[in-house]
């Protein structure tokens, strides 16, 4: 598909695009989070920093590794709201106090690395950019975002995952996202250029890890597993191995696919899709096992 236009989805909605085939043509189903580039003037006028300081919250274009997997039949759900106005990738109750005015006393928050180095439920700093946003938010302006974006995106992946173990018997998410490009772990080694993660075991299971990993060193793409990224709430929320529910997450290097200003689609994003469909392709033929969910109990 390389710089085609994207596929037409089945359902748009302010949170996503949906590409839903009529039957599943197996139990992957594809999430794409941190794609949504759809900026509205009045988040733009609210934040102290230009567009591009916004955009790089993004997994710039990383949607597009997941569009030839449609014609494959494979459900992929697609952010269409933008990160900086909320992150699909964390708990709704991860906010900084600091940066809303108004909360009820009887809200539990919730705490985190990534809410403390500012990267919450809403965003609200980044390395270079101390402060995203002009002023707070009120309590009703986050409770808004919450209901037109989260809760609809994830009630929409929860039934897509009930439907692939439906017509298949389990169900295997893969979260698809995009990263910077990793130093070597040490000196004389590659740098990984794709990370999967699986909460440490805890959303999927040693058997797929491997198997995806094979499949990009095959490719002649160097993988780590867990580290530095081992997934977040979407796998913690969606990933359920005793349920028949497991759920991978894969961290591109974007210089992979991005062009060298890592800004728009270069020329290895048609070999990177061949490489995500290949990982989607293996992890549908692999035939579920009692062993699968050992490493989750």
């Amino acid at each position: 598909m390389g710089h085609s236009a994207p596929p037409v989805p089945t359902e748009t909605t302010p949170a996503y695009h949906l590409y839903e085939p009529a039957v599943p043509a197996g139990p992957v189903v594809v999430s794409v989070p941190h794609a949504g580039r759809d900026y509205d003037e009045a988040l733009l006028a609210q934040a102290r920093v230009r567009r591009d300081v916004l955009q790089r919250l993004e997994d710039r274009w990383v949607d597009r590794l997941a569009y030839p997997l449609v014609e494959r039949g494979v459900p992929v759900l697609v952010a269409q709201v933008p990160r900086a106005m909320i992150d699909l990738n964390r708990h709704e109750r991860e906010i900084d106090a600091g940066m809303v005015s108004g909360i009820p006393r009887d809200v539990p928050l919730q705490s985190s690395a990534k809410l403390r180095g500012g990267l919450g439920l809403i965003p609200r700093r980044l390395p270079g950019a101390h402060e995203l946003w002009h002023r707070s938010l009120g309590w009703g302006e986050v409770v808004r975002r919450i209901e037109l974006f989260h809760r609809p995106y994830h009630a929409t992946l929860a039934r897509l995952m009930r439907a692939a173990r439906d017509a298949y018997g389990h169900a295997i998410l893969i979260d698809l996202h995009s990263m910077p490009p990793l130093p070597p772990p040490t000196a004389g080694q590659a740098a990984p250029r794709l990370v999967l993660g699986d909460r440490f075991g805890r959303s999927a299971s040693a058997r797929l890890m491997t198997l995806a990993a094979d499949v990009a060193a095959a490719h002649g793409i160097a993988v780590a597993q867990n580290h530095p990224y081992a997934g977040d709430h979407m796998l913690e929320r969606h990933g359920r191995p005793m349920h028949g529910l497991y759920a991978i997450q894969l961290e591109c290097d974007r210089s992979l696919y991005l062009d060298a200003a890592l800004d728009q689609p270069g020329p290895g994003l048609a070999r990177l899709q061949q490489v995500v469909a290949a990982i989607a392709n293996a992890l549908a033929h692999e035939l579920p096992r009692s062993d699968y969910a050992m490493a989750a109990e």
